[in-house]
């Protein structure tokens, strides 16, 4: 795991805050955790901190005489050139260029594993994304769920944790039926019978072609057996293959999944009578109106658990989804030991946040265990005109025809260039643009190029195995640009993983990129005449393919060694 300069220069000022206070130079008090910021300006060295700032009613002194006696106490760090007092009593530190030309070495040493941190310690969490209904294809609006899940769940193994994806198949309840009713419509339809289309079914055109196609397979089977069980035994082979489609076009986006947990497991299991006598026996669940409810003094108003039979005659669709809800968040917690439970969900379900969390504290569980993710949508635009239809189906866009259009990268990429809580707007058109207007080309064309310096070297005769090079000659400041911004990965793998932002790889990416393109532009790298120097540039440039790399395969993105 990689050391975080950010945590080394905060162990330096605490180790000079307790020689300070062991000298006399400042009086005794608890040295609190300490800040570091990236510098925003060069002349303000690299990284600065402003805890002296916040010591000063503590030491009862003024911040800037803080923090002179904190760095005339400062042991002397390999890391560090310059240490200076700044403004009312920020501690500015400038990285040593020696040292900073030296951790190219350390990166290529650490290899795949360069940006790799330990802030999970192993702790074991579940990230459970996507979870389309499978009575459909995946849209566009799921696939953003599915790329900020997966992402997540890439920053999170590469930041320490131990880590699970899974996908939770709605396999219970009304929606099954009206599937298995739509699905026979369309099946009884395509053999010529004059058949009803159910009031609640599901119109899309891809039930009519899933009805014609077992229409084709089975012919008259279905209509010459009772209405019910027809409608039941092609309603869980049309599950069937929604989920076979729903797995092809995840793996076609670079997604898999360790488990595919099944909602109606949940009561076939009996784990939610269990977990719901349990609420019952700590005066959680109230009965009235025909219906069991949950009640929270953490909530506004109570939930529906299980409705009335007088609204909904069938007894296995009387539970809610919140019931299947209250035993799932007992089992990711309970039965399978998860740390934490990450729920990544779209926006519109905000509403069944508090629910969840009440639900586990009612049964005695840490709700700060349960965490959830709410994302916003995405509008489609091509030619700066918002999308609304799909040229093959006719009623929403799915994730298939994207890929078919733009491909996985661009979808991934772009899709994870704002903040999980801003709508986005995809552009069709810039996403196979080639061009540096398009971020993943951009980046991936950093990363081509790199790869087109090495086989040049290559083909000239520079061997890096052979002769390795000299890193103390990379002084040039475009170099050590480079090798300040390769150094951020680790950072920004932890920001991210801290946050549940994955979007600071996007953006890290796309920064690492463009610092590239101008050591490119300014330093020649492959030069006869200064063989020694090249071969340092080699090794920067191998480094810097390394760290590109790292960022593009934690977004889920090849990186091309030709474009």
């Amino acid at each position: 795991m990689t050391e975080l300069i950010y945590d080394q220069v905060a162990a330096l000022i605490a180790t000079g805050l307790q020689a300070a206070q062991k000298k006399g130079a400042l009086p005794e008090f608890k040295v609190p955790a300490i800040v570091i910021e990236r510098s925003r300006q060069p002349e303000h060295g690299d990284y600065g901190s402003p805890v002296c700032l916040r010591l000063a009613r503590e030491a009862r002194m003024d911040p800037r005489e803080i923090a002179t006696r904190v760095v005339a106490h400062l042991p002397p760090a390999p890391f560090v050139n310059k240490v200076e007092v700044a403004g009312p009593g920020y501690i500015n530190f400038t990285l040593d260029t020696a040292w900073l030309a030296a951790q190219v070495l350390e990166m290529l040493a650490a290899g795949e594993h360069w940006g790799n941190v330990d802030v999970g310690r192993g702790q074991r969490v579940q990230v459970e994304f996507v979870s389309a209904n499978p009575t459909g294809p995946i849209t566009v609006g799921s696939t953003r769920n599915a790329v900020i899940g997966d992402t997540l769940a890439n920053v999170l193994a590469a930041a320490g944790y131990d880590v699970e994806r899974e996908y939770y198949v709605n396999d219970a309840g009304s929606q099954v039926r009206h599937f298995g009713e739509s699905i026979y419509a369309r099946y009884a339809q395509a053999l010529g019978r004059a058949e009803a289309f159910p009031e609640d079914g599901y119109h899309g055109h891809y039930v009519v072609e899933m009805g014609q196609k077992m229409a084709r397979q089975y012919g008259n089977q279905y209509l010459n057996v009772p209405r019910r069980e027809a409608m039941r035994a092609l309603g869980a082979e049309g599950l069937r293959r929604i989920i076979e489609e729903i797995q092809q076009d995840l793996t076609a986006l670079g997604v898999e999944f360790d488990t595919w947990f099944h909602e109606k497991s949940l009561h076939e299991s009996g784990l939610f009578d269990r977990a719901l006598q349990m609420l019952r026996d700590k005066n959680y669940v109230v009965e009235r109106d025909d219906a069991v409810w949950f009640t929270s003094p953490d909530l506004d108003t109570d939930a529906v658990v299980i409705r009335s039979p007088k609204i909904i005659p069938e007894p296995d669709e009387r539970p809610t989804y919140f019931a299947s809800d209250i035993a799932y968040v007992w089992n990711k917690l309970v039965e399978r030991g998860f740390d934490t439970a990450i729920y990544v969900w779209g926006a519109d379900h905000h509403g069944d946040v508090p629910r969840v969390k009440a639900a586990a504290k009612a049964l005695g569980l840490d709700p700060e265990r349960v965490v959830v993710i709410l994302y916003q949508l995405v509008n489609l635009k091509r030619g700066g005109e918002d999308v609304r239809m799909s040229t093959r189906r006719g009623e929403f866009v799915t994730l298939r025809e994207l890929l078919d259009e733009v491909g996985p990268d661009s979808i991934r990429f772009m899709l994870l260039t704002r903040t999980v809580d801003a709508t986005i707007d995809f552009d069709l058109d810039l996403a196979v643009e080639q061009s540096e207007k398009n971020p993943v080309y951009y980046v991936q064309y950093a990363h081509a190029r790199i790869s087109s310096i090495l086989r040049y070297a290559v083909d000239l005769g520079q061997d890096q195995e052979e002769a390795p090079g000299d890193v103390s000659l990379l002084t040039h400041e475009s170099e050590l640009a480079l090798i300040r911004k390769m150094l951020e990965l680790p950072k920004v793998v932890a920001l991210a993983a801290t946050q549940l932002a994955p979007h600071h790889l996007t953006f890290y990416a796309r920064d690492l990129a463009a610092v590239f393109h101008a050591f490119y532009r300014d330093c020649r790298v492959v030069n006869s005449e200064e063989p020694e120097r090249t071969r340092a540039r080699l090794m920067l440039v191998r480094a810097a393919q390394l760290t590109l790399a790292r960022a593009l395969e934690l977004l889920g993105v090849t990186a091309p060694e030709r474009m």
